[in-house]
């Protein structure tokens, strides 16, 4: 295969494996998930997170990032909570991409840890400074921490549990 003909189809590989990831992200945060009760604004506790950070693990942090950002974007563009999408796209992609960029050249239950753990930070500052310049106060954010930390631990047993094993199918798939 010609030089040309390489990127070309690592390009096509690129957009197709980040299309799936958005598409699951999306429907993994719109299906699989249960509202709260508890958090002053609403709150959503989702399992987009799990093809997300399955996403970034595997096939970097430009796919985790966008598959991230995109994908749980666009679920607040069409579940009626706009005002929310700007900041998802960013704090979400910025997750994605965190991700992605510590476990590319790390591989391995620790740095997936590390970098889901990251993640969460990412996460809960991320959304706490949204609600802030949201509602316009400082106090009502608070509510939605329990909320972000069990939607991002819930996800690391479940990423943690299969990751590894999916790098290594995905690894094997592409060197055949």
């Amino acid at each position: 295969m010609s030089s040309n003909n390489t990127k070309l189809h690592d390009n096509i590989k690129f957009i197709t494996v980040t299309a799936v990831f958005i598409a699951l992200t999306y429907v993994f945060t719109a299906f699989v998930n249960i509202r709260l009760p508890i958090a002053a604004n609403g709150g959503l506790v989702h399992l987009g997170n799990v093809p997300l950070f399955i996403g970034a693990i595997i096939f970097g942090k430009k796919t985790g990032a966008i598959a991230g950002g995109v994908g749980m974007g666009l679920f607040d563009l069409l579940s009626g909570w706009t005002a929310w999408a700007p900041f998802t796209f960013i704090i979400v992609a910025i997750m994605g991409f965190t991700v992605g960029a510590i476990t590319e050249k790390h591989h391995g239950i620790g740095f997936d840890a590390l970098a889901i753990s990251v993640a969460c930070v990412i996460k809960v500052v991320g959304y706490y400074i949204a609600e802030v310049i949201l509602y316009g106060n400082w106090l009502a954010p608070v509510t939605s921490i329990p909320g972000n930390l069990v939607q991002i631990g819930v996800a690391a047993v479940i990423v943690l549990i299969v990751v590894e094993k999916l790098r290594a199918v995905a690894l094997k798939t592409a060197l055949a």
